[in-house]
């Protein structure tokens, strides 16, 4: 039989294991791990988007296209230009410009040329003429071939070849109808007009 020594050893002891339990306990807590600072590594700055630009207003132009065709006044100085541009003559049977003929060309042809370049839709003809004697098929070849030196010289000059259009009339439309090589000469020419608008 146990003695109540042991009785109240036992008692104690287990009084002691429940007080055990039952007590709170204060262990100390180990710190909460933090999360490590984030590694700073040398990154490129990140390039800013460029600025929106506003888009190009379109401002509605009122400018009129410039006419193919000179104005009036243009027209009465082409007019002016081309009167005091004398007929250029020609040696019987010839076609070759004199230097009477090429000097009555240059003379104002400059200024011609300058206001025709403006105006690339304007044209102008070159008449080829030739006296009456020969046969109407042969002046008629004779007068075209007139107005074709005559053209290649104004090229020369300067104005463009395709304001330049040539006509033969042979000896259907002379100046002087007297039979003599006086009026014979006055008929061997070229002549330059305007061409008619379109």
């Amino acid at each position: 039989m146990k003695t109540s020594r042991q009785i109240t050893l036992v008692a104690v002891a287990a009084l002691g294991l429940m007080t055990a339990a039952c007590a709170k306990k204060t262990v100390a807590a180990a710190p909460k791990p933090t999360a490590p600072a984030p590694a700073t590594t040398a990154t490129a700055p990140r390039p800013t988007p460029p600025a929106s630009r506003p888009a190009p207003t379109q401002t509605a132009t009122t400018t009129t296209p410039r006419s193919q065709y000179p104005d009036a006044a243009t027209q009465k100085r082409i007019n002016e230009l081309l009167s005091k541009i004398e007929d250029a003559y020609f040696n019987y049977n010839e076609a070759t410009l004199r230097p009477d003929a090429t000097k009555t060309l240059n003379g104002d042809s400059t200024e011609l040329r300058d206001i025709l370049k403006d105006y690339p839709s304007y044209k102008l003809t070159i008449e080829g003429h030739c006296d009456e004697r020969g046969s109407a098929e042969y002046n008629m070849a004779l007068g075209d071939k007139r107005a074709d030196s005559a053209k290649e010289y104004l090229v020369q000059v300067g104005i463009p070849a395709m304001q330049l259009n040539i006509v033969s009339y042979g000896k259907e439309k002379p100046v002087c109808e007297e039979h003599d090589e006086a009026c014979w000469q006055k008929n061997r020419r070229i002549h330059i007009v305007a061409m008619a608008r379109n």
